[in-house]
């Protein structure tokens, strides 16, 4: 039996062992079926809006895209050798990284507005998310550049390749097999994390299984199955994350077996 054929057994057997000791514990399964449409949001909210699992999914996707924007825009300033940008961006992904990131989302939901400037919860939620991981991704965008040769550099300079086509055709490629490990677990950090937007009163999963979990007097059921969805979540994005790998890490592969020989 092969190595993954092992692994895939083992998760098996530890899957059915967790799903039996659910099952001896008196669960309300009828409870949890009429629930997880709405957990997953296949049902919209009495507004008509998304909830549940679905505006989980849209809160992580905006954060992670502005996140991955305000993050190459640090990285370039923390490689820069101009001073402002060198300082703008070394202060603020000091301070993004230094504070908690609810406490970041109770400034910019609750604070903000006695400044004069009021965001919905929705807003909020994704620009506290993007600018805190953001500054995260930063160093991890920074590092793995920076771990690319100088000397693939120069060698792209004497082929005559302009700037742009340097970083997209050489240093890019190289640097993304470093940063993909990382950076796909913050993103993975970054779903269940969206969890803290409940707190504005988005109608994402973990505010539903809050309040299924109150109304019903059934906590273990509503929060359980939401663990279940964020898991199944996260088996999703590591699954993107494990494709990611292998694709940068192609060209290494043989170099690799050869210095583990």
């Amino acid at each position: 039996m092969s190595f993954s054929a092992r692994v895939r057994l083992v998760w098996a057997l530890l899957l059915l062992g967790l799903i039996f000791v659910f099952s001896r514990m008196g669960l309300d399964f009828g409870l949890i079926e009429q629930k997880l449409p709405f957990l997953l949001g296949l049902r919209l909210s009495p507004e008509g809006m998304v909830q549940g699992a679905v505006l989980t999914v849209v809160v992580t996707i905006a954060s992670a895209g502005f996140a991955l924007i305000v993050a190459v825009l640090t990285a370039l300033g923390r490689l820069s050798k101009n001073p402002v940008a060198f300082a703008c961006a070394t202060f603020y992904a000091s301070f993004f990284r230094g504070t908690p990131l609810l406490v970041q989302v109770l400034i910019i939901y609750l604070a903000l507005p006695q400044a004069g400037l009021i965001l919905s919860g929705f807003t909020s939620g994704v620009l506290a998310l993007s600018l805190n991981y953001g500054a995260y991704l930063a160093e991890t965008i920074r590092s793995g550049v920076a771990a690319v040769a100088h000397g693939q550099r120069e060698a792209a300079r004497a082929l005559g390749l302009k700037p742009a086509q340097i970083a997209y055709k050489i240093i890019a490629p190289q640097a993304m097999r470093i940063i993909v490990p990382p950076a796909g677990a913050l993103f993975i950090s970054m779903l269940k994390d969206s969890s803290l937007v409940s707190i504005m009163g988005l109608w994402e999963l973990n505010f539903l299984a809050q309040s299924f979990g109150r109304s019903t007097f059934h906590y273990m059921e509503m929060l359980l199955t939401a663990a279940a969805i964020y898991w199944i979540m996260s088996i999703l994005l590591e699954l993107v994350q494990a494709r990611l790998e292998k694709r940068y890490g192609r060209a290494y592969g043989d170099s690799e077996r050869r210095q583990t020989q």
